[in-house]
């Protein structure tokens, strides 16, 4: 099976290859956050990879995390882990303000990465990141984790096929609820929520944080992004707008139109205030022959495919996708066969570009080439 992709190369992925392991991938975790639990959890599920280090510049946050894992090797100092521990790669599950200047030292120290998103908080950093990953040959992968879906790699091989034909319009959504309600817990009592609220936090609001994924998503099946225009918006929220001495100025809500390479109008939107949604991800994909539908919040293995026949239009049809190998398991077997496969950094700085046009948008109140 074919791993879907962007980029020029992916990776072929058998049952004899993963069978077979050519060696243990020793793998450091930089970060020991909410995110890194998960991480670390997939990690230590993958045949031919072995978790070794942590690192956090929290000791007691690294010590507790040490301790549940497994990991005798506890830092928190980068540079100390790079000179004492044997490792192959690392996965920088850092605060975004942090990827650049950690994936850099990464990269200098000969580790493939796999980054967290957004890839960092500038498209220059982000190409930076991107070109210095190439010039070393290491291993780069941002860790788009929707790409998960089966759903999203079936829509994107169906779109490059021409089965939809001429994708024209596009709607893509995105709706979270946590600051209206609690089920993920009440955000003003917990300073874990500080960094997603305050730019100076290192935040790059609702936009950076989900924002990115919903734009990686939606291009994935279609292309390249022309234009943008977007508007962003900021709620009050606590106390005089501030937690722990921040102020709470990330942008909670953004709407974003949009124009592809193809000519493809989008409408793509994403809010933290879109209660009763935990966690809602949908995507519609409009063509002249057929068009998709896939809602994240009903399955991620799934999709609905409506065809046209001659001028009318057949009812919808689900089709089972089947599944796919996670991110995780992609980067692993890059690290192993030494084949980069999707999605790079070239996406992720390609995606931070688009991120760059819309705050110039919103900023500018107009739309933004790229």
């Amino acid at each position: 099976m074919c791993l879907e992709g962007l980029g020029k190369k992916s990776i072929v992925l058998s049952k004899k290859a993963c069978e077979f392991r050519c060696y243990m991938v020793k793998l450091a975790v930089i970060g020991t956050g909410g995110m890194a639990h998960h991480q670390v959890e997939s990690f230590q599920k993958i045949e031919g990879c072995r978790v070794v280090a942590a690192c956090d510049i929290d000791e007691k946050r690294v010590c507790e995390f040490g301790k549940k894992f497994g990991l005798e090797a506890r830092y928190t100092d980068v540079d100390r882990l790079f000179e004492e521990v044997d490792c192959d790669a690392v996965t920088i599950v850092a605060p975004d303000a942090a990827h650049h200047p950690l994936t850099l030292k990464a990269i200098a120290a000969g580790k493939h990465v796999l980054c967290e998103k957004p890839l960092a908080l500038c498209a220059k950093d982000a190409h930076e990141m991107s070109t210095a990953a190439e010039a070393a040959g290491v291993i780069n992968m941002v860790n788009f984790s929707y790409r998960n879906s089966s759903a999203i790699q079936m829509a994107s091989k169906l779109a490059r096929s021409g089965e939809l034909g001429t994708i024209r319009h596009v709607h893509a959504h995105y709706l979270q609820g946590w600051l209206a309600q609690d089920d993920w817990g009440f955000w003003e009592t917990s300073p874990q929520w500080l960094w997603r609220l305050s730019t100076k936090a290192g935040s790059m609001g609702v936009l950076g944080d989900i924002g990115v994924h919903i734009l990686d998503f939606a291009g994935m099946p279609v292309g390249s992004y022309r234009s943008v225009n977007c508007k962003l918006k900021t709620f009050d929220k606590g106390e005089n707008n501030l937690m722990g001495g921040y102020e709470l100025d990330a942008n909670d809500s953004a709407i974003i139109t949009a124009e592809f390479s193809n000519g493809a109008l989008a409408t793509i939107h994403t809010t933290r205030w879109a209660q009763p949604h935990s966690n809602s991800l949908r995507l519609n994909l409009y063509g002249d022959m057929a068009s998709i539908e896939i809602d994240l919040d009903e399955s991620y293995s799934t999709l609905k495919i409506s065809r046209i026949l001659g001028r009318k239009s057949m009812p919808w049809e689900k089709l089972d996708c089947g599944a796919t190998p996670s991110n995780f398991q992609r980067f692993i077997l890059a690290v192993e066969t030494g084949v980069q496969d999707q999605p790079d950094f070239a996406r992720g700085a390609a995606i931070q570009s688009v991120l760059d046009a819309c705050f110039e948008s919103d900023r500018n109140d107009k739309t933004v080439a790229l």
